[in-house]
């Protein structure tokens, strides 16, 4: 019976086992369309979802800054019981004094003019609220950048292995056929050790780009913000269904510098910071100006002449109230000069920016010109390095070529391969940079 009971627990944390295989393969192993990595992205991602959480912050300093212009409640009340020790008797009069007090209230407080300040505030809370945003768009686009260009890089891996098995078969096969050349007595021992060192120095080159697929599959993964199970060791087994897209991309540079200055998100946030340090001069100066607000309340207290703590007086109050530093030992001052210096750096720090995004732009643009020059370059490489490798094995089974030809032809058609899609991977990540530097929306449509 224990047997049977210890067997039922073992078959049942297979199936357990197998459940758990089975689930994770479910989100490890669906097909993933770069749309669909994409929008993973966005809902996972760690840097997309801390740029959330500051969005959220924001929020609450846009509350903070609109909060001085707003009017303030507050609600006051107080008990107090004294020894009689402590209690004067005023002389001459025989009434006894309470020892007990106490009182309560509600006072509202409007500023009616701070030097300002008020109508700064409401600007200054528009401003950074946009900036917030600006900001937000901008980890997104940079994020969803990185996520392309790891997709891509996870297609040039899978391609490169693809290639370089293709490479070590074809190697492996004149390998084979000078072999049995041998064995008949036709080529010398020496074409047999050619062809297996042609073999064993093409099998690191096979073993670098399973390493590289390996490392572009973790990277991806970590980009898409997946928990990978403990259990997935060396191959994490994406599924990509999407190919490298070389269909034609024209881009004019002029028009593409003016874009990338009116479309970035980054100059729009300092756009932003810009007037937020021009409002701040604003509110130095306020300090240079007189504080008017207006109050009303109403209030709750006991009597000062009877013992009975029951007795109370209540009513309304209004009223006025100025505030002004005639002088405050050149603080404002200060505060200005100050406001002032940052008002410039800000403006001086826009300008660099645009400066440096025109340049990002520029250089994205020569980066896509190379890749699409380097593309249009390997359309027929390819063909020809098989070609050419057709003509080097017929010459040398009619006795008018060499092996030397041969080896020669493989190593090229297997170059040709790795530089077509190493072109591809270029072309399709450069025209990504590239519409990053214009500030194209990268989000895609869910």
């Amino acid at each position: 019976m224990k047997k049977l009971t210890t067997l039922c627990l073992f078959f049942g944390f297979l199936f357990a086992a197998a459940a758990a295989d089975t689930n994770t393969a479910a989100w490890l192993t669906r097909p993933l369309s770069l749309a669909d990595a994409l929008n993973t992205a966005l809902e996972q991602n760690a840097t997309i979802l801390e740029a959330q959480n500051d969005l959220e912050a924001s929020q609450g300093i846009v509350i903070q800054t609109r909060a001085v212009a707003l009017p303030s409640v507050k609600a006051t009340g107080q008990y107090a019981d004294e020894e009689l020790t402590l209690l004067q008797e005023i002389p001459g009069f025989a009434f006894p004094v309470p020892h007990q007090n106490w009182s309560s209230g509600i006072q509202i407080v409007q500023s009616v003019y701070m030097g300002g300040r008020m109508v700064a505030a409401f600007r200054a809370a528009d401003a950074t609220k946009q900036q917030a945003i600006a900001n937000y768009q901008t980890s997104v686009a940079d994020t969803l950048l990185n996520v392309r260009i790891a997709y891509y890089d996870v297609l040039l891996a899978l391609q490169q292995i693809t290639v370089q098995e293709a490479s070590v078969k074809l190697l492996q096969k004149e390998q084979d056929d000078q072999q049995h050349r041998l064995d008949a007595g036709t080529v010398p021992k020496f074409n047999v050790l050619r062809a297996e060192v042609a073999v064993a120095n093409e099998r690191p080159t096979l073993i670098n780009a399973r390493n590289s697929y390996r490392i572009a599959k973790n990277n991806l993964a970590n980009l898409l913000g997946y928990n990978l199970p403990r259990d997935v060791w060396e191959d994490i087994p994406l599924n990509l269904t999407d190919s490298f897209d070389t269909s034609p991309y024209t881009v004019n540079l002029p028009d593409a510098v003016q874009q990338a200055l009116t479309r970035r998100t980054e100059l729009t946030s300092l756009r932003k910071d810009v007037e937020l340090q021009n409002l701040n001069i604003v509110n130095a100066k306020s300090g240079y100006k007189p504080n008017v607000q207006v109050f009303a309340g109403y209030n709750w207290l006991s009597s000062d002449y009877s013992t009975d703590p029951t007795v109370e007086f209540n009513g309304w109050n209004a009223g006025a109230q100025l505030n002004w530093n005639l002088f405050d030992g050149a603080l404002t001052y200060g505060k200005v000069k100050q406001a002032k210096a940052q008002y410039a750096k800000s403006k001086t720090t826009l300008e660099d920016q645009q400066r440096q995004i025109e340049l990002q732009v520029r250089t994205a643009y020569s980066d896509f010109i190379q890749a699409r020059e380097t593309l249009e370059s390997q359309e027929k490489v390819q063909e020809e390095a098989d070609e050419a490798l057709r003509e080097a094995k017929a010459r040398s089974e009619a006795g008018t070529g060499t092996q030397l030809d041969v080896l020669d032809a493989e190593t090229s058609l297997t170059q040709a391969r790795t530089t077509q899609i190493q072109a591809q991977h270029d072309y399709v990540t450069a025209r990504a940079r590239l519409e990053r530097a214009i500030g194209m929306d990268l989000t895609p449509i869910k």
